[in-house]
């Protein structure tokens, strides 16, 4: 059988980094291929490189047996490669239909492009609303709409990079059987992912990717996770644990929070209530678009509708204050997306830590105190081993899971009384992620108030010593973790908690 993709001796260059060095890799139509490593390996150049958007340095690219130039991603398309990539390539300001029509002929119908992006969500199990701005949507929303687009094209490889971090286990449940039908149908798919579960349970073979070069071949289902663990990494991830603790008083408490619809498709949110206290972790789960963004907005300070004696800091009612005055009362605060918001793209790390920390170790007198800066960002970068050409790097340089790194570093090395992170690991390797969570452990055992809003429900079993679940704009009462189990979260996202709970804790 001739393979469906041959990738040989494929080599790409940075100024700062060799990114493939002389990579192989072979996909057979219809077989669903992992390509696993750590952060910054060169997963998602290779992939682009795939995809056309990266020329390599050397190499051969060999499709259906015949050696391919792929200029660019229109080049790929045609010849029947389609990709989700980890950051999403959509346009704030146009809808879901018009950002897919963007891939397509010039004459495409929007009014029938819109009925198949209704009809292949639907069949797929991805809900979307093709007349929603993009900007009106939550990051796993984005999510559906690459997925959905990459479907639309009926590709003959699909390329899927981190796929899974921000959907529901049920979503991701669905999205498997989607992609086995696929396979089945003859579609090859290259899937990167770091959890390594969906890896074992999903991919017929696996390659693995260790600082730019091949580092083994197998059979995923043959594998243990810490065996897979070991091969990408060296080693298998450090265990976290979690120490019971007596929380301290409330460090930020959110009282009959109502906030009417921002725009027409926003979520408004309805009675949420409920209390973060010093030294614990406070988890939400829930099905993205469900209002997880509007809080976050309100806590962060981006939305300033909410009353103000709604959202106390300590003493202080914050509701309406901006954020650079929450985060001079100790508020720290990780958005969901990592470009754009966690970061800017085209500054550095150095001047990205600027931010978030402006306070006399940085300013002085009106002026930025440089050398203190740059100190900073080298500190977070050895602190929380990210893969970096040093502080001065641009942060859109860095692999996704490596930025999230430094993001999250940066929050917690203000050492803040509270801290508000959205999903802490997405994208980001095993080690990485015991690392992440074993910090926000360390920060909340020195007393910090953290709120986690994921929709990883291992992590957030994992780290949290309470729960809730966002529904509709609501959120469920109080649970303990310990109390709690994924089919019973799995029921409270349907909106279905007990009523007399709710009107308790209300």
């Amino acid at each position: 059988m001739t393979a469906r993709l041959e990738l040989i001796n494929i080599s790409k260059r940075y100024p700062s980094v060799v990114a493939n060095d002389g990579i192989h890799l072979t996909v057979e139509p219809g077989q669903i291929h992992a390509v696993l490593g750590e952060n910054g390996a060169g997963k998602s150049t290779l992939m682009k490189i795939i995809y056309g958007a990266v020329q390599p340095d050397g190499g051969q690219v060999v499709w259906n047996g015949r050696e391919v130039d792929i200029a660019n991603p229109s080049a790929a398309r045609a010849l029947g490669i389609a990709m989700v990539f980890q950051h999403f390539s959509l346009f704030d300001t146009l809808t879901v239909t018009e950002n897919i029509a963007l891939g397509l002929p010039a004459d495409t119908d929007l009014k029938q492009l819109a009925l198949r992006i209704e009809e292949t969500a639907c069949a797929y199990g991805l809900e979307l609303e093709p007349q929603r701005h993009v900007h009106t949507l939550s990051v796993g929303e984005c999510q559906r709409v690459e997925i959905v687009r990459a479907l639309l094209a009926r590709p003959q490889l699909l390329i899927l990079d981190e796929p899974t971090s921000v959907l529901t286990p049920a979503a991701v449940d669905k999205l498997f059987d989607t992609l086995r039908l696929l396979a089945a149908q003859g579609c090859s798919i290259l899937y990167i992912s770091h959890k390594l579960d969906e890896i074992r349970a999903l991919c017929h073979t696996c390659t693995v990717v260790r600082a730019g070069k091949n580092a083994g071949v197998c059979d995923p289902s043959q594998e243990t996770s810490a065996s897979l663990s070991r091969m990408m990494i060296g080693a298998e991830p450090p265990a976290v644990t979690r120490q019971a603790r007596t929380p301290g008083a409330a460090m930020l408490s959110v009282n009959q929070l109502d906030l009417p619809k921002s725009h027409p498709f926003a979520t408004e949110l309805r009675d949420v209530s409920f209390a973060l206290r010093a030294g614990e972790i406070v988890g939400i789960a829930g099905v993205s678009g469900n209002g997880q963004q509007e809080l976050l907005a309100a806590l962060s300070g981006e939305d300033m509708r909410a009353a103000p004696a709604s959202i106390q800091l300590g003493e202080v009612a914050a509701g309406r204050l901006p954020p650079g005055r929450r985060r001079a009362l100790g508020f720290g605060f990780v958005p969901e997306e990592r470009l754009g918001r966690g970061a800017v793209p085209d500054m550095s790390l150095a001047d990205n830590v600027v931010l978030s920390l402006q306070t006399p170790a940085t300013i002085r007198h009106g002026f930025l105190r440089r050398h203190a800066i740059v100190q900073r960002a080298a500190d977070i970068i050895a602190r929380f081993q990210v893969k970096a050409g040093g502080p001065q790097a641009l942060a859109r340089s860095l692999s996704g899971g490596n930025l999230q790194k430094y993001i999250v570093g940066r929050e917690v090395m203000r050492q803040p009384t509270v801290l508000v992170v959205a999903q802490p690991t997405w994208g980001v390797d095993v080690g990485a992620a015991a690392q992440i969570r074993a910090e926000l452990l360390a920060l909340r055992d020195a007393g910090c108030a953290i709120l986690v809003v994921s929709e990883e429900l291992d992590e957030l079993f994992e780290i949290s010593d309470r729960l809730h679940v966002m529904a509709k704009g609501k959120l469920s009462p109080s649970l303990d973790v310990k109390e709690a189990s994924v089919t019973l979260l799995g029921e409270w996202m349907s909106g279905l908690w007990p009523q007399a709970q709710e009107a308790a804790h209300a």
